[in-house]
Formats: structure tokens, sequence, C-alpha cells
């Protein structure tokens, strides 16, 4: 799926695909307040996605290297990947028909184009736990918005 922002308004993200009318799903991958901006824009952004069917955001996240702490507007700093993730997943859950998300990675990876000295040494870092199997502060938020979807399913 390809995604773009409304010419008449900038904090709307449309979804479009010509493959979508032969698709049970729609899925894409977002990075916004990482790739695309800082994390607050996800504030303000809005989806328009025209087609009746499920949504299933297939990657989301930004790189943090764990054991990193700093301001929470300092990039691949726990707390700037703890603030992306409270922002994208108040974002993501607006979304109609949304049916499910995974973040863009479980854990840190080998990656030789990942090249920052002291931060990727060639990881890629969007993991929520480190290549040592550390949990990062995203961790939790994750796991705390998986656990209120549960409840909200079981009430």
């Amino acid at each position: 799926m390809e995604k773009h922002y409304r010419a008449d308004n900038s904090n709307i993200a449309v979804v479009q695909d010509p493959l979508a009318e032969l698709l049970d799903m729609v899925s894409f991958n977002q990075y916004i307040g990482w790739y695309d901006g800082l994390p607050e824009k996800a504030d303000r952004i809005s989806w328009e996605i025209n087609y009746n069917k499920p949504v299933f955001v297939s990657e989301f996240g930004g790189d943090a290297l764990a054991g990193y702490h700093g301001h929470i507007d300092t990039r691949f700093t726990e707390v700037f990947q703890e603030n992306l993730f409270l922002k994208d997943l108040a974002m993501i859950s607006k979304i109609d028909g949304l049916v499910g998300t995974s973040p863009w990675i479980l854990a840190d990876f080998r990656s030789p184009r990942r090249a920052l000295v002291g931060i990727q040494d060639e990881f890629n870092r969007k993991g929520v736990v480190s290549n040592q199997g550390k949990k990062k502060k995203a961790f939790f938020v994750l796991r705390k918005f998986y656990q209120d979807k549960q409840e909200q399913q079981h009430n």
C-alpha cells in the first residue's frame, strides 16, 4: 500500500493501492515520528483509508540503544523510542477498521548498513528488546498496549 498526505490537509494521511480491491485486508508500514517528522507529529495525524476492509499496520517504530538515556527529544535514546511508541500507538488506535499492528521489530539485529558508531554499530536498533535480551522502555509501552486491548476484548 502507498501512503501520502492529502494536498488540502497535510494532517490527513491517505492509504491507497490500485490492488486494494483484490486484497482481503489493508496493510501498510508507517514511520511517523522517525523517518517522517518527530513523534509529536502523530498527535495531529488522522487516516483516510477508503476501503471497507480490516486494517493492519505492519511496521512502525524507531531506533533506541538499550541503556542509552537522555532527553525525550534525543534520537536513539530509550526515552525517545518510548515517547514515539506512546504517540504512534495512540494515533494508530484511532484508525477505523484497525485489527492489529506490529512494531518493527521485536529484537535488535545485525545490519551492516547501520554504521552510527557507538549507537548502531552495525545493528538495526528498532527492537523493543536489545540484541543482548534487555527489554527497552518501549517494550513496556507495547506490552501495556496489548494488555489493554486484551482486557477490552474480555469486557
